[in-house]
């Protein structure tokens, strides 16, 4: 196991030699995106005006304050509470984030399924885990919210978050087709077999 620190945004390669059980802290920019951002994106068409090739997405709709534009929160946004949000209903956007926007890294909790898979193995991506629970000190991670788009969809925009520190992150799916969900599965239904076979269950 290495941990790896990233400055944002991160080439192929450095994607690339990640594995899973490796860890990962991000500093610079992290984009927060989730359901409605990418049906918006992917099913009607919607453009973004950011660049997001390199860069990490958190599965994310955040609790944020409006407030006065400043140095300090140059978006009009002040980050409340940055949670993550579960990423199998967004299986079938991994691949067009990848191909379309270049992104390389994706983070939330539980995992993503096979298509996901397949895109981080062609394209060079991983995705990083978040423990369930961990809003509070995911907050802390983040600096500012420097810029928004798509916000008629707010909370679902498209956040663009200044962070540091942000992590260390569990590699839980690696561009080489491992994956930490498949391990556990595997090892959980081995487990189930032998007691079966010794209750005399078929």
């Amino acid at each position: 196991m290495t941990h790896y620190n990233f400055n944002t945004p991160v080439g192929e390669a450095e994607i690339r030699a990640l594995r899973v059980n490796d860890t990962v802290t991000l500093n610079g920019t992290l984009y927060g995106i989730r359901d409605a951002t990418q049906i918006h994106m992917f099913d009607r068409g919607r453009k973004t005006r950011f660049d997001l090739s390199g860069h990490a997405v958190i599965h994310t709709a955040p609790n944020v304050r409006k407030v006065e534009k400043s140095a300090a929160n140059p978006a009009g946004y002040a980050p409340l509470c940055i949670g993550t949000t579960t990423s199998e209903r967004m299986e079938r956007f991994t691949r067009p984030l990848m191909q379309q926007h270049g992104v390389r890294l994706v983070i939330g909790k539980g995992g993503l399924r096979e298509q996901s898979a397949a895109a981080f193995q062609e394209l060079g991506g991983a995705y990083l885990a978040i423990i369930g629970g961990t809003a509070a000190l995911e907050t802390t991670w983040v600096e500012a919210i420097e810029d928004v788009d798509l916000d008629d969809l707010n909370p679902e925009s498209l956040w663009k978050f200044r962070v540091s520190g942000f992590g260390p992150l569990l590699v839980a799916m690696d561009s080489l087709g491992g994956s930490l969900y498949s391990r556990v599965r595997d090892a959980a239904r081995g487990r189930r077999a032998e007691v079966l076979k010794r209750l005399g269950v078929r």
